[in-house]
């Protein structure tokens, strides 16, 4: 069982910038993909960006547009969402999943692949 600790979120306004962290439990995680997904109140869950274990594959949703930057610590166990220039639908609650596949060079946009999913950290962004 692989727990996953969402942080970093908060208010801040147009422009601002966010980094979130996705800290795991254990260090299996090293060896597995990590997304991010977020859900803006009345929508649906939607795919942010994700990150293969080694780092060397990396996928975003086309909303990113650059502003987003996944990344991970291996060594820390902890996978970042570095956001930058926010916007007001940028707002959501935002949520690190991963999946218990160890060394698959796979990137994976459907949140029903993953098996482990942290309790979401909440960030909004004023106009």
């Amino acid at each position: 069982q692989v727990q996953l600790v969402d942080s970093g979120g908060g208010l801040v306004q147009a422009g601002g910038s966010l980094r979130l962290s996705c800290a795991a439990s254990d260090r299996m995680i090293s060896t597995y993909v990590v997304a991010w997904f977020r859900q803006a109140p009345g929508k649906e869950r939607e795919f942010v960006s994700a990150i293969s274990w080694s780092g060397n594959v990396i996928h975003n949703s086309a909303f990113v547009k650059g502003r987003f930057t996944v990344s991970r610590d291996n060594g820390r166990n902890t996978v970042y969402l570095q956001m930058n220039n926010l916007k007001p639908e940028d707002t959501a609650v935002y949520y690190c999943a991963t999946k218990a596949e160890s060394y698959k060079e796979m990137i994976y946009t459907s949140g029903d692949e993953y098996d482990y999913w942290g309790q979401g950290t909440q960030v909004a962004v004023s106009s």
